[in-house]
């Protein structure tokens, strides 16, 4: 027994001996390459149980030829090792170096491709993670992409509408100030109108702006979607009547919801005004409310003879303007930007879609 821990304490410090020393050239060559870390590694494991072996015979006073087998022996097995553990290294390595190429391809704005092969279950876990970043990021260049062109095509539109009426102003402003006028009570009307107008198209910037920068302040209340849209109705009667358009409200569940009311006020402002304004004379804007499976939904369905398919994905989209079927809008194309992001900060969704003579627009809010 005595003789089994004298040679178990021998094998270990000489094992000891190497380990400590191939710790300390690993922590030389940390920042090699994988190859020489893997060598050392395997260089240590080989030369712990070399040293241990050849420790333990020397203990054991073997003849000179019993130490010499023992010795080459044990010699042959650290050089197999040796070389296994290098080609090893060179393997992980190249797998290593093809996922480099392929990640700094993905880094330079291309799209990630897994390398060819059969890489470790570490680099292929690695990858898979890799896959799944550049999916999301492609997905956020296309929305970035597509927020620029909005963003173009508002700067474009805002421009536009701008113009139009700051020329008349100016030209107004400088026939009362001429004198030319010949009433200048109708020029100061207008020119009041279009202030008005412009108005209300700087305050929906502002809101958008504020909905876009998550700084838009909801002062959430329990309230009555009945009472909510019977107002609405009440305030959008004079320009239904304008239009020559008959507003419908009779299907409209007394549901309770938890939400800002000045907010939703407005979404159904800016819904029922869209509406309006597409449905032709005659024509019929229909508001629903009712319970489903996800919440409460809230829908306005107009008479303007439908959106195109193509054109459905954009229609809450920054600057957004119909076109073919719709007739386009005298505003800068916010007012449904801001419905979807209202309704988008009270936890709810927007959503379209076309129905027959028409499309309908739906409000999703979760139940008080």
């Amino acid at each position: 027994m005595t003789d089994i821990l004298l040679i178990a304490l021998f094998a270990f410090l000489g094992a000891a001996v190497a380990g400590l020393l191939g710790a300390g050239v690993l922590r030389l060559l940390r920042h090699r390459s994988l190859v020489v870390s893997l060598s050392v590694v395997a260089g240590v494991a080989v030369a712990a149980m070399l040293a241990g072996t050849l420790t333990v015979a020397w203990a054991m006073f073997l003849s000179p030829h019993d130490l010499y087998v023992v010795t080459t022996v044990v010699a042959m097995a650290a050089l197999i090792s040796l070389a296994t553990a290098v080609l090893l290294g060179r393997w992980v390595a190249a797998r290593s170096r093809e996922l480099t190429l392929a990640t700094r391809s993905f880094g330079d704005g291309g799209t990630f491709a897994v390398p060819a092969g059969q890489p470790t279950a570490e680099l292929a876990a690695l990858a898979r993670e890799l896959a799944a970043t550049s999916a999301k990021l492609d997905s956020s260049r296309e929305r970035e992409r597509a927020l620029e062109t909005s963003r173009r095509e508002l700067v474009a539109w805002i421009s536009h509408d701008l113009r139009t009426p700051l020329a008349g102003l100016r030209a107004m402003a400088e026939a009362l100030e001429d004198g030319m006028a010949a009433d200048s009570g109708r020029y100061l009307r207008q020119i009041r109108t279009e202030v008005e107008r412009m108005n209300a198209m700087v305050g929906d910037l502002f809101e958008l702006s504020r909905i876009q920068a998550g700084s838009l302040a909801l002062a959430p209340a329990r309230i009555s979607l009945y009472d909510l849209v019977g107002d609405a109705l009440a305030g959008a009667d004079p320009l239904a009547r304008e239009h020559g358009v008959r507003l419908v409200g009779d299907r409209i569940d007394e549901v309770p919801v938890e939400v800002d009311g000045k907010e939703m006020s407005r979404v159904l402002g800016n819904l029922l005004i869209n509406a309006i304004r597409r449905t032709p004379p005659d024509g019929t804007v229909a508001v629903a409310v009712h319970r489903s499976g996800s919440g409460v939904v809230l829908s306005v369905t107009d008479g303007c003879g439908g959106i195109p398919e193509e054109d459905l994905p954009r229609v809450f989209d920054t600057g957004w303007r119909g076109s073919h079927a719709r007739t386009p809008p005298a505003g800068a194309g916010l007012g449904l930007a801001i419905v979807r992001g209202i309704v988008e900060a009270h936890a709810g969704r927007a959503e379209v879609r076309n129905v027959q003579g028409g499309c309908c627009f739906s409000v999703t809010l979760p139940t008080a």
